[in-house]
């Protein structure tokens, strides 16, 4: 008991330390490489803080456990856009940029959809993965190409003004990525031995701490980019790590195992995954924002979606 709040303390602590330097490593290079920091929220940083999901989901499924694997990803789409977003909203709203309107979000409903209907009416074989692979490599370029920025506004923030700088900057983004992993794996623990002090059955432990576990980096990123004003390059996060969830983790696991989701994945949290991008779509679109009483909304299904398996 006392060993799991240990490692729980322990575990929010380098994540908190990794975090930090993450935000700020990743902005000094996104200004290095003439990239808006949103973009790189969107597409670097969605990619280190989902690779968590990645090891869990690829493990799961070379291990004969596919359901683990795609519960995985399901579950921390979930408590990504309905935990992580919420707690974010209800701390400081959002405002929504036009990228984010036009192309970024749309891009999030329609993903999902391929998922939901993927799973319906087909497999997740070798040509789907291949499929989804694909779709990523192009939307990251696009992402990329996108988020380039003029002569002027490089030169209004530039931060770093040498090669051996930028060097240091990547090391320090690399090492930031490992004290995610590696704090986010010690917290899981945690929470896994206190679970299991109170006899909480393992598939509730699987469902419920594993897919929110998996998450606690974005929440981490998605908590420090407020506190340090960065709110487009946390949102960012959140929208490319849903992506990246689907068309990353899925479509590379797939590569190397087919994956058959099984009827209660299939009929109730991958709705639950695939509601959740389009209910919150209007108000994106109508509001641009992501208000607080939204993100209390957002905070009560998750609560709801947990209660729920207890």
């Amino acid at each position: 008991m006392w060993i799991g709040l240990l490692q729980l303390v322990i575990g929010l602590i380098v994540l908190i330390l990794g975090g930090e330097f993450l935000i700020q490593s990743s902005i000094k290079l996104a200004r290095y490489f003439k990239v808006d920091p949103i973009v790189i929220g969107l597409t670097i940083i969605s990619f280190g803080t989902s690779f968590p999901e990645l090891v869990v989901s690829l493990n799961a499924a070379l291990s004969g456990h596919p359901d683990i694997s795609l519960g995985n990803v399901v579950g921390s789409n979930i408590a990504n856009l309905a935990l992580v977003l919420g707690v974010a909203t209800v701390i400081k709203p959002i405002n929504v940029s036009i990228d984010i309107q036009r192309i970024d979000w749309p891009m999030l409903v329609f993903i999902t959809i391929v998922f939901l209907l993927t799973a319906w009416f087909w497999e997740f074989s070798l040509y789907a993965g291949a499929g989804y692979v694909l779709l990523l490599l192009v939307y990251n370029f696009f992402m990329i190409r996108r988020g380039k920025l003029n002569a002027d506004e490089v030169q209004e923030i530039q931060v770093i003004d040498s090669k051996g700088q930028m060097i240091r900057t990547a090391l320090i983004l690399i090492l930031s990525f490992i004290a995610l992993i590696f704090g986010s794996d010690v917290l899981v623990g945690g929470a896994v031995a206190i679970a299991q002090f109170w006899d909480v059955e393992e598939s509730v432990i699987a469902v419920t701490i594993i897919a929110f576990g998996t998450s606690v980096p974005e929440l981490a990123i998605s908590l420090i980019a407020i506190r340090r004003g960065e709110l487009g390059l946390g949102f960012g996060n959140l929208i490319g790590s849903n992506i990246f969830n689907i068309l990353g983790i899925v479509g590379v696991t797939s590569l190397f195992e087919t994956l058959v989701i099984n009827d209660h994945l299939l009929n109730f949290d991958l709705w639950l995954c695939s509601v959740l991008p389009v209910f919150i779509f209007p108000f994106i679109i109508i509001q641009k924002s992501i208000s607080r009483g939204l993100g209390f909304i957002l905070l009560a299904s998750y609560l709801g979606y947990i209660l729920y398996f207890f």
